[in-house]
């Protein structure tokens, strides 16, 4: 009995036995609490992202914490110190969003936040300020 193998599945075959499976650098369990004037923020996303590799992300608890994401749930972070966003708004329909923490945090390039990943940690404290606002809402003209 002749076995025949199809030339795609036979090239993945041969990629994998080539390559290995190579996931990139080592990641670290990174967990924490993401806090806005003392206080955790309920809702939102933590990004963290590093220079060399895929960004890291993490949906944020209604009691502030977080635990990071990079390939498969809560593997982590590689480690180095590398910019965050915090990405905290609330879709309210078609026509309006309610922001929970300031816009600036909603890009690394502006937040001004880094975190420093060197080893494993549970108690990573990410702290956010209003600097005297408050959650405010975006309304959007409809077309």
């Amino acid at each position: 009995m002749k076995l025949s193998v199809p030339p795609l599945i036979f090239l993945a075959l041969c990629s994998t036995a080539i390559h290995g499976c190579d996931s990139g650098p080592k990641l670290v369990q990174v967990s924490g609490i993401v806090l806005i004037d003392g206080k955790p923020l309920p809702l939102g996303f933590v990004q963290v992202a590093p220079a060399d590799y895929r960004a890291a992300s993490a949906k944020i608890n209604p009691d502030g914490t977080f635990t990071l994401t990079t390939n498969e749930p809560n593997d982590g972070c590689v480690k180095g110190t590398h910019p965050v966003a915090i990405i905290a708004l609330e879709p309210l329909g078609p026509s309006a969003q309610k922001w929970h923490a300031p816009k600036k945090y909603n890009s690394t390039e502006t937040s001004g936040l880094t975190i420093t990943v060197d080893k494993p940690t549970k108690d990573l404290k990410i702290e956010i300020t209003w600097s005297g606002g408050k959650p405010f809402l975006d309304k959007f003209e409809k077309e």
